[in-house]
């Protein structure tokens, strides 16, 4: 009796632990920003990531760091395609330079906004949500935003940008999901 108890307990837990990880949403839609986010698979980090040639170079470009929840990095380890209630944390810092001992290169400073790009069948798919800074909960981007239209004819697998995290393009084009063209 024991045995099955603590069983139950340990299944319990694990069922918990994963539900924790999916999307999370208020009653008037906006997601809810996860707390340990930081604790997930770590993909890739850019500094100056820009998507088009507009504007002025910036003198302090910001990094931007991605996260995902570990269920779904596994997912996509074994299929090559992110499994439904993806999480993707784009997670936007200030960058410094001759901080501290440093006297070249850029690190990474305070957080500022983040966005997160999740895939949920039961919300209609893919979807983006906004995070001003030191917001726990986003909004939800209109589908006519460049975003929609920018990872639809540039995202690598799935309407994301796996050519930019270097883990999971050998991962993707072994199972024959990573799109011709979109190379690094």
């Amino acid at each position: 009796m024991k045995r099955i108890l603590l069983l139950g307990a340990v299944l319990g837990m694990a069922l918990f632990a994963q539900s924790d990880r999916a999307p999370r949403y208020r009653n008037d839609g906006k997601l809810l920003l996860p707390a340990d986010y930081r604790e997930w698979i770590f993909l890739s980090s850019g500094i100056g990531m820009r998507y088009s040639t507009d504007g002025a170079a910036n003198p302090n470009p910001p990094f931007d760091n991605v996260f995902v929840n570990p269920e779904a990095y596994r997912g996509f380890l074994k299929t090559g395609i992110w499994p439904d209630k993806t999480v993707l944390v784009l997670e936007v810092r200030r960058s410094e330079s001759q901080l501290s001992i440093n006297k070249d290169g850029r690190v990474q400073t305070t957080g500022g906004a983040a966005e997160i790009h999740v895939k949920d069948a039961s919300r209609g798919g893919w979807a983006f949500y906004e995070f001003p800074r030191g917001a726990k909960e986003g909004d939800l981007l209109p589908k006519d935003r460049d975003c929609y239209s920018c990872h639809e004819k540039d995202g690598a697998v799935d309407s994301t940008f796996v050519q930019f995290y270097p883990t999971l393009i050998d991962a993707a084009k072994a199972k024959g999901t990573f799109r011709q063209g979109v190379e690094q």
